[in-house]
């Protein structure tokens, strides 16, 4: 599987939500291809160097992103909503005469899924809590809730019972480094994950203690 790749200060999780804003000449053409083709792009985090200019290295585990909404307000400016898909793992990165990278890739099975233990429903009311805040919150301030690039950053359906999406949801707003970040997304054990999000949260004083 051959993927371009679009090098980011910042982690894509399965199912997560990414606003862009694209404005390079080689994203626009990439961007322009994926939507052609109905095809998505990579998403990996930095290691060195910048998301403008000269091209970065990155991390070797990415997330597939896809193109859910997208809107130009300005000539030569294009606004992206993107939805992560599964995670790939770079087998070799060729770097292309206008800059994009493109890579083969391998792609990395999604994690197995299981039910929400009852020792991390505490997190999956939380989860709830923040989304809830964040609707009330864009509603308070007008938002228009039928912006599809702008609207809410969560994609639907909310699974509180999955231990997958709980566990990821959570990571991506949790205070911590990107290489922390980035080392939870590559886990393939979501009771794992979820595991070090509670005891994150616990330590943090942010829930209680099961004991």
């Amino acid at each position: 599987m051959q993927l371009p790749l679009f090098p980011l200060n910042t982690v894509l999780f399965p199912g997560g939500v990414l606003p862009l804003r694209v404005f390079e000449a080689r994203y626009m053409d990439m961007v322009r291809q994926c939507m052609k083709r109905t095809a998505p792009f990579g998403v990996v985090l930095i290691t060195r160097g910048g998301e403008v200019g000269a091209p970065a290295a990155t991390e070797s585990v990415g997330t597939l992103a896809r193109i859910a909404a997208w809107d130009m307000p300005q000539l030569g400016l294009l606004h992206l909503r993107a939805v992560g898909g599964d995670r790939f793992r770079i087998e070799q990165a060729e770097l292309q005469p206008d800059g994009l990278q493109l890579a083969r890739v391998e792609p990395i099975a999604p994690d197995d899924d299981s039910p929400l233990g009852e020792q991390y429903r505490p997190c999956a009311d939380l989860l709830q809590r923040v989304i809830d805040d964040v609707v009330g919150q864009r509603t308070e301030d007008g938002d228009d809730a039928q912006d599809p690039i702008n609207s809410v950053p969560f994609e639907a359906p909310y699974r509180f019972d999955s231990s997958v999406w709980v566990g990821n949801r959570l990571c991506e707003f949790m205070p911590i480094p990107l290489r922390a970040r980035q080392k939870l997304m590559e886990l393939q054990d979501a009771t794992s994950r979820l595991q070090l999000v509670h005891r994150f949260l616990v330590q943090h004083g942010v829930l209680k203690s099961n004991d």
